[in-house]
């Protein structure tokens, strides 16, 4: 975490794991209230960042896999930290392996030394199938 705020002080922005970067200026404020705004940023930008990284690249990877193995399953909204698929039944369990191999290897695609566990829920509504 304090490798995050020197970072943010230095450069001016902390950087997610793909490399984007979120300016904070507030860092170099005179303003102990605002330094302290920034600091909160510094450490949770790359955090929050890095974990939609995460999310829009397996996207891209479960949505590519899909196309071409499974054309009926689609994705259909992200939200936060899951994906939501509309997935015919003779489909199920074959989209059901496909989306967690994908989603967890992510992780290691991008480098993380902690594996991604990946939790499935199915049902006919998000409600029912919320795991």
């Amino acid at each position: 975490m304090d490798r995050n705020i020197e970072e943010g002080k230095t450069k001016g922005y902390t950087t997610t794991i793909l490399g984007r970067r979120r300016p904070i200026p507030e860092l170099q404020s005179g303003d102990p209230v605002q330094r302290g705004f920034g600091e909160r940023m510094a450490v949770n930008s790359p955090i929050q960042g890095s974990a939609a990284d995460l999310i829009k690249v397996a996207m891209i990877d479960v949505n590519r896999r899909l196309h071409y193995e499974l054309p009926h399953t689609k994705m259909i909204l992200q939200v936060h930290d899951e994906l939501i698929f509309e997935v015919p039944e003779k489909e199920l369990e074959e989209a059901k392996h496909l989306v967690k191999t994908e989603m967890e290897a992510t992780g290691k695609k991008l480098g993380l030394s902690v594996p991604l566990k990946v939790d499935l829920g199915t049902g006919h509504n998000w409600r029912v199938a919320h795991p």
